[in-house]
């Protein structure tokens, strides 16, 4: 559960929880930068670069099928701060649910909060890959291009 300081984000779609939760795990297909590994199931893990920016290595710890996807981030280094593992011991959560007729997905990365120096970069950069990227790959089922 995202407390009142960490990062959110949330969207709704025309989509079923279903289709939500398979284009979530589809992470090579929102998330611009190099994905090495996969996101299919429980224990998988996977690494995300930007080359001169972020690196950072996920392990899927939680999927409920059309509910919840949970990545622990294991390993970071961010170029941008003087803590480059900010990101580390932090948890990625997508928690998907019935509005209705809409799907609506909630994003948090819990533990990324205001006191960390990554905090406006990383949020601004969720908003474009999460409410930009993961929204469009979602309803057109396309692969999207890097939004930066």
């Amino acid at each position: 559960m995202a407390s009142m300081n960490d990062y959110t984000t949330s969207f709704t779609v025309d989509q079923s929880p279903e289709e939500v939760f398979e284009a979530i795990k589809r992470v090579g297909d929102w998330w611009s930068g190099n994905v090495k590994g996969d996101a299919n199931k429980v224990g998988d893990e996977f690494t995300y670069e930007v080359p001169g920016a972020h690196w950072s290595k996920q392990k899927v710890t939680e999927l409920v099928p059309g509910k919840k996807v949970v990545w622990h981030v294991l390993d970071s280094k961010l170029s941008f701060t003087k803590a480059k593992n900010e990101w580390n011991d932090t948890n990625i959560t997508f928690e998907i649910s019935k509005k209705g007729d809409k799907t609506e997905v909630n994003f948090s990365h819990l533990g990324l909060v205001p006191s960390f120096e990554c905090y406006g970069n990383c949020s601004s950069a969720w908003d474009a890959l999460v409410a930009g990227n993961l929204h469009q790959l979602i309803v057109t089922g396309e692969a999207q291009p890097s939004p930066w």
